[in-house]
């Protein structure tokens, strides 16, 4: 089993790993017209002053949202990529909670190697959570019931509990009812179900709690066209873990941060969306 890395540097320059979220898709056009090969390591970029200074001053604002809580875990999100074509407000989520020996929030979430078909768990501060170049630099958080904490908080310090459900095969258009391959947002809420029933040992008795629970996935309308252009230029999009009857009509049911907050109001599971701008 995989221990988590723990990231504590902030990187000024560029990024080893990425959340890619859902807009890729609708680029896939512009994409082909370039030289690109699928899961082609990131490329470096200096970030600007103005950058560093919204992605601290993010930060420094979300702890204050998330100190006046009064809360110990949390989940929270963030605006990566530009999702209003498909209605979606968030694209990656991860939890929060807050490290009493320090007195320091930190954050544990899925991230995508940078195009290609895996993925790792990180534990990092929460600066570096905003320093990505984001499309808003605004945050969501959703407190979670105090059971809910109680049960998630000893799972999300310790690495090799945390771990207990991954996959390091990535896509992020991952069939939520499915285990082939494992996106951002699903690894979440499957952890969240292994830390709230001791039954739950494996990701498809996960999937079988969410189910029981209500939780329903977004569905993406894409055309034959889109999927065939996402398949071959990414290396991080597949559909093959997908019902065919689904798929060959377009419907393409993902779990987006959009559908697990409103899981989570839905169910009782957490309160309403906190945004911090």
């Amino acid at each position: 089993m995989k221990v988590i890395k723990t990231d504590n540097t902030m990187r000024f320059k560029g990024r080893r790993l990425q959340s890619v979220g859902l807009a890729v898709v609708m680029a896939w056009a512009v994409m082909t017209a370039l030289p690109a090969q699928a899961g082609q390591p990131c490329e470096e970029q200096n970030m600007s002053a103005a950058q560093l200074r919204k992605g601290l001053d993010l930060a420094v604002r979300t702890v204050q949202a998330l100190d006046a809580t009064g809360a110990k875990v949390a989940v929270i999100a963030r605006a990566g990529q530009d999702l209003s074509a498909y209605h979606l407000r968030w694209s990656h989520l991860g939890f929060v909670y807050r490290d009493e020996s320090t007195k320091v929030w930190r954050i544990v979430h899925k991230l995508n190697q940078c195009g290609t078909d895996r993925s790792e768990l990180f534990r990092q501060g929460l600066a570096d959570f905003f320093f990505d170049n984001p499309h808003r630099y605004q945050a969501a958080i959703v407190v979670l019931k105090p059971e809910v904490q109680t049960a998630l908080l000893p799972v999300l310090q310790d690495n090799l509990r945390i771990g207990m459900l991954h996959t390091p095969a990535y896509n992020m258009l991952a069939y939520p009812w499915a285990t082939r391959y494992q996106q951002s947002n699903q690894w979440a809420i499957e952890t969240m179900a292994y830390a709230m029933d001791p039954a739950v040992n494996s990701r498809d008795k996960a999937q079988a709690w969410l189910r029981l629970k209500g939780y329903e996935p977004t569905t993406l309308n894409l055309d034959a066209t889109t999927r065939l252009g996402a398949r071959v230029t990414r290396a991080n999009v597949a559909f093959d873990d997908h019902p065919d009857a689904r798929r060959y009509s377009g419907k393409i049911d993902t779990i987006t941060v959009d559908s697990v907050f409103q899981f989570l109001r839905a169910s009782g599971l957490g309160g309403e969306v906190i945004e911090v701008r």
